[in-house]
């Protein structure tokens, strides 16, 4: 759709030199409406469907969490009577 867009201001330009007087207006119109329709109809069109595509997720090891491990879920070790 670019590539007829191009021709249509190149057409443009060639005919404004030639001084082809109104007739200019037509592939002017062509140049400047094309992206708009352009736009229009890519973003009208539905997504992929989510069962064509999956991202990738590495399967990489869990991290090394030393509190997991040990138990110190229970008050780290220190107690409340050195008050």
């Amino acid at each position: 759709m670019m590539g007829l867009r191009l021709v249509c201001f190149v057409v443009t330009v060639v005919m404004f030199l030639n001084h082809a007087g109104w007739l200019t207006i037509i592939p002017a119109v062509g140049a400047i409406a094309l992206p708009y329709f352009a736009v229009v109809i890519a973003n009208s069109r539905q997504p992929a469907s989510a069962s064509g595509f999956r991202p990738y997720e590495p399967s990489l090891p869990e991290r090394y969490s030393p509190g997991a491990s040990q138990g110190h879920s229970q008050g780290g070790g220190q107690s409340d009577s050195g008050k």
